[in-house]
């Protein structure tokens, strides 16, 4: 008898961790999978910010905790694993959200500057290498590790060298786990993220809210994304329904690239 497709979405049993769940894609991402069953185990450093979303997670059903730290310290990826294990009894999905920048990156590549370019290489992508070497000592047959890429991999980053660079290594890095790792069972895949607006896109990029829905003209679809359809994509690569997926970068964009 063939299993019901619907239920091949759900995340029952599984316990997760998200980083970067404070706001944004992190929170879409968090709420999504703890809807669908799983248990999430949400970081980030503003302690705030992850207690509201802890609330809406628990409102609405859901099961999750909550871990304050900095991800760009080992010790805090080490203590999340544990968190998992030693609560939980096991770890079955990551997503490393956790990223962008801390300052603003409109840098000429002429005046880009050195720390800014490690502060990038630091945040956007050596934790998912940490992470995912510390995930696959403890993950079990059918786990995944997912990395929340952008469009800004895909093609030239103008004055986010730094941003794009280090997402495009985390797009290599993601297809050597997936044949690294496949003898054990774990998948691993990408998710590139076009327009979403969020803090980050005034913050970082310059755009301001009241300049949100003029992003949609650029794009086919002639909308902005939002947090839960990166959260969709999310939810289809680490359930069943897409238990035969990995190495692959699922871009949700509009149409955009």
């Amino acid at each position: 008898m063939l299993p019901n497709l619907i239920e091949q979405f759900r995340t029952d049993g599984k316990v997760a961790v998200v980083t970067g769940a404070s706001r944004g894609i992190g929170e879409g991402i968090a709420i999504g999978l703890a809807d669908a069953g799983a248990s999430v185990i949400l970081t980030a450093r503003d302690q705030e910010r992850l207690h509201q979303v802890s609330e809406t997670i628990t409102q609405r059903g859901g099961t999750c905790s909550v871990i304050v730290g900095d991800i760009t310290e080992e010790k805090t990826i080490e203590g999340l694993i544990t968190h998992a294990t030693d609560n939980y009894g096991s770890l079955d999905i990551w997503v490393s959200n956790a990223g962008t920048s801390d300052h603003p990156g409109h840098f000429t590549f002429e005046e880009f500057p050195t720390w800014h370019w490690d502060q990038q290489i630091a945040l956007n992508l050596r934790p998912h290498f940490i992470a995912a070497k510390h995930c696959s000592e403890v993950m079990k047959p059918g786990s995944s590790i997912i990395g929340i890429s952008s469009i800004a991999s895909l093609r030239a980053a103008v004055r986010f060298a730094g941003y794009g660079a280090a997402k495009a290594g985390m797009n290599n890095l993601s297809q050597t786990l997936a044949i690294e790792l496949a003898p054990k069972g774990i998948r691993s895949n990408i998710v590139s993220p076009g327009q979403v607006p969020t803090e980050a896109t005034t913050r970082v990029g310059g755009v301001p809210p009241e300049k949100f829905s003029e992003l949609a003209a650029a794009i086919p679809l002639q909308r902005v994304g939002t947090p839960q359809d990166i959260a969709g994509a999310v939810l289809y690569l680490v359930s069943e329904a897409g238990s035969w997926v990995t190495g692959q970068n699922l871009v949700v964009d509009g149409g955009y690239t």
